[in-house]
């Protein structure tokens, strides 16, 4: 699996660039959320605890939301304002991603290939990609699960 380096995205403030100018300098951590699903909506908080952890690390944590500004800005209330936030209302991060389910949990590397993801929530799943993050990172890896995630679920559909 690997995203097209030339790839746009677009951050809630309107910031556009191609997928390899995000990842000059760091990897990306991304979860990525359907703002109109309870799936996405269950997995928010842990996602946040998982993105606050790898925050000083040698990676850009983010979240990719598959809506516009207004609904993601919704959605996501304070954490858009504490997080890298891409929209992607079109899809065209999930299509390049080749996602079937979401919320997912993607490791993007700087020429665009991604080493480890996960769809829906499965903790394992979830672990092994953190696992591979700070592996690479040389950071630690959060604990997952943890107190507070939601048991497992196979996610909806990532093309909507």
């Amino acid at each position: 699996m690997a995203a097209a380096l030339d790839t746009s995205l677009t951050t809630l403030d309107g910031e556009t660039r191609p997928l390899k100018e995000w990842t000059t300098t760091f990897h990306l951590a991304s979860i990525v959320i359907d703002p109109y699903t309870n799936e996405s909506a269950w997995i928010l908080q842990t996602a946040a605890r998982i993105l606050r952890h790898f925050g000083g690390a040698a990676t850009r944590v983010n979240f990719i939301v598959t809506a516009g500004p207004a609904e993601t800005k919704q959605f996501l209330g304070p954490l858009a304002k504490e997080f890298l936030t891409y929209v992607d209302p079109d899809r065209v991060m999930v299509r390049q991603l080749g996602l079937k389910s979401l919320p997912a949990f993607v490791f993007i590397q700087g020429d665009g290939s991604v080493p480890a993801s996960a769809e829906g929530w499965n903790a394992s799943e979830w672990k092994a990609v953190a696992t591979h993050i700070a592996e690479t990172v040389q950071w630690s890896a959060p604990h997952i699960p943890s107190a507070g995630d939601p048991g497992y679920f196979a996610g909806s559909p990532a093309l909507g």
